[in-house]
């Protein structure tokens, strides 16, 4: 066939194929001595060339193709070297079959050596060759032993097309097992790189996910805390008499917590996710519809409203969930066009993710749930649990066929505690 790897098991097959035909040949010349004919000495020397040819260019293709490499395609090997669908291998095969043909005339026993030949042709010329080169080489060995012996026999028609048969069903078979060998080796190599991508997205989710958290732990503890306690020093500041002892106590107290406010402040600042660091939400959205890539789909991001400034984990809360559900349009949905609202009205601000894909029932189909994949595996548990923790609502609506609807609602903070924060 067109292309073989040497591997052990195959170095093994060429042995046992040189060992085949050389002692076919030794069988050809023995029998001819030992009968005595009249062409004995013709017999052996055309038994001899045809084993010094077919010794010449097993060496040559030996020499040129190593132990356990991959065989070169057609473009990479050289065309003078004695390797399947090469000029000179069709050449080399060419001979011995015409050296064969001679020794068909010369000997009965020659047609034993077409077994040898049935593999010869499949493995250097191409199928749409290799088929006719074999059923050839089938009736001339019939047409030889109908020729010496003068008798029609179903062993004389058997023989030789069974061999043929053999050798075809066992190459096919060979080259299927091949084709599947290096299918599993490619699928091998891809899921070894699909794990390391895999570990490294894990890592970064880990890493993502802990900032998200400590930036909600010190903004919902610490800032908030230090605000009020800010909010109330300014509020017995006010109280107290301009002279009042205790004033410049109260004062240092509230600048302290200011100071304090604003590092927990830059700590949040640090730990949000990168694309809040450099742009408002609406930017970070717009980006992220900018590089979501698939086939055929297209995302477009929209904002309804006068935007509000928001704080980080609202803002976080709204970006995760837009990755989340756009992550899950790409992998599963099959969709052609996805949009990304962002709307911002007098008590809350909405975002919501819409799809034209094939859709899912949410509450009989678990999985895939909208959500998975490419965000560190926020699903709508998740999702939810992050919408309840401020005050907000997640709702999906799908159905199979008519695409998907994500959409989280958030009540806009209008505390003076929750601004200073």
């Amino acid at each position: 066939m067109d292309s073989r790897s040497h591997t052990h098991v195959t170095a093994a097959l060429r042995l046992c194929l040189h060992a085949l035909l050389a002692g076919l040949l030794a069988l050809v010349v023995v029998r001819a001595v030992g009968e005595g004919a009249a062409d004995t000495a013709a017999v052996v020397a055309v038994t001899l060339l045809t084993a010094a040819l077919y010794a010449a260019g097993a060496a040559r293709s030996s020499s040129v193709q190593p132990k356990d490499s991959v065989q070169p395609t057609d473009s990479a090997r050289p065309r003078t070297s004695v390797q399947p669908g090469t000029p000179a291998g069709a050449w080399w095969l060419g001979g011995l079959w015409g050296l064969w043909a001679v020794l068909l005339v010369l000997s009965p026993d020659a047609l034993w050596v077409a077994f040898p030949l049935y593999f010869l042709q499949l493995h250097f010329l191409p199928m749409r060759w290799a088929l006719p080169a074999v059923v050839v080489t089938a009736a001339a060995a019939i047409t030889s032993f109908v020729v010496h012996r003068q008798e029609i026999e179903p062993g004389a028609f058997i023989g030789p097309l069974i061999g043929a048969a053999v050798a075809v069903a066992t190459v096919l078979g060979y080259d299927a097992l091949f084709r599947e060998s290096e299918r599993r080796r490619e699928l091998i190599v891809e899921l070894v790189a699909t794990r390391a991508d895999l570990a490294e997205a894990e890592r970064t989710a880990g890493t993502l996910a802990e900032r998200e958290r400590l930036a909600r732990e010190i903004h919902d503890t610490l800032a908030q805390g230090l605000s009020s306690i800010q909010l109330l020093l300014r509020a017995a500041e006010r109280s107290l008499p301009e002279n009042a002892p205790a004033t410049p106590h109260v004062r240092a107290a509230r600048e302290a917590a200011q100071a304090n406010l604003a590092e927990a402040r830059s700590f949040v600042r640090a730990l949000t996710p990168p694309d809040l660091e450099h742009g408002s939400l609406a930017a970070a959205l717009e980006r992220l519809c900018a590089r979501t890539t698939a086939a055929e789909l297209t995302v477009r991001f929209a904002v309804s409203g006068t935007p509000v400034e928001l704080p980080t984990p609202y803002e976080v809360a709204l970006l995760r969930t837009a990755q989340s559900a756009l992550a899950n349009t790409v992998r599963h949905a099959e969709a052609r066009r996805a949009e990304i609202t962002l709307s911002f009205m007098d008590t809350s601000v909405a975002l919501d993710v819409v799809d034209d894909g094939r859709g899912f029932d949410p509450s009989g189909a678990p999985v895939p749930e909208r959500g998975t994949g490419g965000d560190g595996g926020f699903g709508l548990p998740a999702m939810r649990a992050r919408a309840g923790s401020l005050g907000g609502a997640l709702s999906v609506e799908s159905a199979p066929g008519q695409g998907t609807a994500v959409a989280l609602t958030l009540p806009l903070p209008d505390t003076e505690a929750e601004r200073a924060a």
